[in-house]
């Protein structure tokens, strides 16, 4: 299903069909054609840009439209009909921060304070980094935390981000309506629990409950819903449940 996300784009006027952004590109999404630069398909796109950098005349650039989601196995399954060292180079490349993993807890440490140690049990955090069939979305307690939280509430860890699967963005500067789609994406293939929002006590992160409830609404399902509004001095002004 397509959902707005970050995707290449080129300006068929600027290419010079050099091929650069091709050989820079290590998915194997872009071929020339008809002597320019295309996209061949949306799914071996990751929307990175590591083949921005390599266009010599500047006809690369990041949008936000929707597209089908990346296909790591259908993208390496293209790639076999290249150099394999193409392939290695792409099976060693892809962005550390969109590889999904849960996180182990720590042995206790001799002399270690629990107020020390990270809560976070899942990897990655950020909204637009989380693919919704990340297998720890299942059942969970889910936290959809503003960008800023972490920094303003000294006890985040403890009283929030412990026991839930946390994710994280910025109703401001961030796409609303590719986040509405990414929530509901995301209540409609998973069995989420609970929903706790946490947000800023300014006015442009008050979106952030509205988003998770368009998301909800899209999805048509209704889950137990907690938002905790944090202000800038650190201190909770605000706690209500629906």
């Amino acid at each position: 299903m397509p959902l707005k996300r970050n995707i290449i784009e080129i300006d068929q006027k600027r290419c010079n069909g050099c091929g650069a952004c091709v050989s820079a590109c290590a998915e194997g999404a872009i071929a020339i054609m008809d002597g320019k630069a295309q996209v061949i398909s949306d799914i071996y796109c990751d929307g990175l840009g590591n083949c921005i950098g390599q266009c010599p005349q500047d006809a690369l650039r990041i949008v936000i439209r929707e597209a089908d989601l990346f296909d790591e196995a259908a993208a390496i399954e293209h790639m076999k009909g290249h150099n394999p060292r193409t392939i290695d180079h792409f099976m060693h490349q892809q962005c550390p921060s969109e590889a999904v993993r849960q996180i182990e807890p720590k042995a206790d440490d001799a002399g270690a304070q629990l107020a020390e140690r990270s809560a976070l049990s899942t990897w990655p955090v950020q909204l637009r980094l989380v693919p919704p069939h990340a297998p720890f979305l299942k059942n969970a307690d889910l936290l959809i935390a503003s960008d800023c939280t972490p920094f303003a509430y000294a006890g985040f860890h403890s009283d929030f981000l412990k026991g839930r699967v946390a994710l994280t963005g910025c109703p401001k500067f961030d796409d609303r309506s590719m986040y509405v789609d990414k929530f509901a994406e995301i209540f409609k293939q998973n069995d989420i629990k609970s929903l706790t929002v946490v947000a800023m006590d300014v006015p442009c992160c008050q979106g952030m409950p509205l988003i998770v409830k368009a998301g909800l609404k899209a999805a048509g399902k209704s889950v137990p819903l907690e938002t905790v509004i944090v202000s800038v001095e650190g201190d909770i002004v605000e706690r209500r449940k629906e």
